[in-house]
């Protein structure tokens, strides 16, 4: 079992930024994909940035590119998501996610573990 708590959301200026932190529990991460989603109010659960094991390779939804950034460190058994430049269409719950698996994972259903969420609201 993966045991996952997100932190570092809350209420910015557009154009500002939020480091999401991911803290894992129960099994060291270097064994799993971690993923970055959100849910906006009345929007489906998207993916927004995917690393494999060790965040050599990453993926990103087209809307984010260029301005998160995620990167991960196995000792700390953390996964982190940088965010710039945001803005008001980034406000969303994030969830952090992980995959049995070692290679990137950009399916959702991929992902077994979750954590609760961390709200991150930017004003425009």
């Amino acid at each position: 079992q993966v045991q996952l708590v997100e932190s570092g959301g809350g209420l910015v200026q557009a154009g500002g930024s939020l480091r999401l932190s991911c803290a894992a529990s129960g099994r060291t991460l270097s064994s799993y994909a971690m993923g970055w989603f959100r849910r906006a109010p009345g929007k489906e659960r998207e993916l927004v940035a995917a690393t494999n094991w060790n965040g050599a390779i990453t993926h990103y939804t087209d809307p984010v590119k260029g301005r998160f950034t995620i990167s991960r460190d196995n000792a700390r058994n953390t996964v982190y998501l940088q965010m710039d430049s945001l803005k008001s269409e980034d406000t969303a719950v994030y969830y952090c996610a992980a995959a049995s698996y070692m290679g990137l994972q950009v399916t959702p259903a991929r992902y077994k573990y979750w954590g609760q969420g961390t709200q991150v609201t930017v004003s425009s």
